[in-house]
C-alpha cells in the first residue's frame, strides 16, 4: 500500500497538470498578464510553486534550507522559468514531479526525521513525509490564488481538489 504522503504527492502533480492543462485553454497574454495579488502574474505564481517543489526536495535529500534555496534560485534565474510559455513550465515541472516520485518510491524511511534550519523562522525538526505534506498544502494554497487571479482576469479556474482527484485516479 502507498503510504498517504506520497499519494497527497501524487494529487499534488495531478492538481498541477490540472490547473496547467486549464491555462494551456486560455490565450496566451493571460499567464503573463499583471493582476493585483500577492504574484503579480500566474506565470510568477506557478514559479514559485515548482520553486518552493525543487528547494523542498532538495532539503529532503539532504540539503540545508539555505543551500536549497539557493539551488532553486539559480536555477530560477539559469532557466528563467516565470517568462516561458506555459508549454514549458509544463514540460519542466513534469520532469521535476518524476524525478521527486521516483526518489519517494525508492525511500527506505519516509519517516526519517529531517532537521530544517529556516533562516526566516529557525530550526524545526520534521520528518520527510511532514515535508511532502507541506509542498502539497503550499501548491494547493497558490493554486487557490491561481484560481483568484483568473477570477480578477475575467476568467474561469478549474477544479482539482482531492476528491475530484480521487474520482479521476479511479477511472484510471
Amino acid at each position: 500500500m502507498k503510504h498517504p504522503a506520497i499519494e497527497m504527492y501524487d494529487y499534488h502533480v495531478w492538481a498541477n497538470a490540472v490547473i496547467i492543462e486549464r491555462l494551456k485553454e486560455l490565450p496566451q497574454e493571460i499567464y503573463h498578464q499583471e493582476t493585483n495579488s500577492g504574484f503579480s502574474t500566474i506565470a510568477k505564481m506557478l514559479s514559485h510553486i515548482y520553486q518552493v517543489d525543487y528547494a523542498w526536495f532538495e532539503i529532503i535529500k539532504g540539503a540545508s534550507m539555505k543551500e536549497a534555496m539557493a539551488m532553486s534560485d539559480a536555477f530560477q534565474k539559469g532557466e528563467q522559468i516565470e517568462v516561458k510559455a506555459i508549454e514549458d513550465m509544463e514540460a519542466s515541472y513534469l520532469k521535476l514531479s518524476e524525478q521527486n516520485k521516483a526518489f519517494l518510491n525508492q525511500l527506505d524511511d519516509i519517516e526519517k526525521k529531517l532537521v530544517v534550519d529556516n533562516p526566516y523562522a529557525g530550526i524545526l525538526e520534521t520528518s520527510i513525509s511532514e515535508s511532502v505534506l507541506h509542498i502539497v498544502t503550499h501548491g494547493s494554497y497558490h493554486r487557490g490564488n491561481i484560481a483568484t487571479m483568473l477570477r480578477q482576469l475575467g476568467q474561469t479556474s478549474v477544479m482539482q481538489d482531492y476528491g475530484l482527484y480521487l474520482y479521476a485516479k479511479q477511472k484510471k
